[in-house]
């Protein structure tokens, strides 16, 4: 692929990279789909931060944390993994 043919890049495509979804098709799915991939984005932020010094490894971890209570409330109120009856 030549450089002429690449589509341009945006800042906020560098930054937030965003993948299409691949798995079986239902509403809920894409959702949660982009609910993880928002919690790793942030988790990585998250990391970086710590690795660098900017934030202490309890408040890395505390943020994690939240961010997966938040994603396993979501998974909940999506009723992702629940036995359908």
């Amino acid at each position: 692929m030549n450089e002429k043919s690449r589509p341009p890049i945006s800042l906020s495509n560098f930054l937030y990279p965003r993948y299409p979804y691949r798995g079986h098709f239902t509403p809920e799915y894409l959702v949660f789909n982009a609910n993880l991939q928002e919690f790793s984005q942030r988790v990585g932020y998250i990391s970086s931060l710590q690795t660098s010094g900017k934030i202490a490894p309890e408040e890395a971890y505390e943020q994690v944390k939240n961010l997966w209570e938040q994603l396993k409330q979501a998974k909940s109120e999506l009723n992702i993994g629940q036995i359908q009856s």
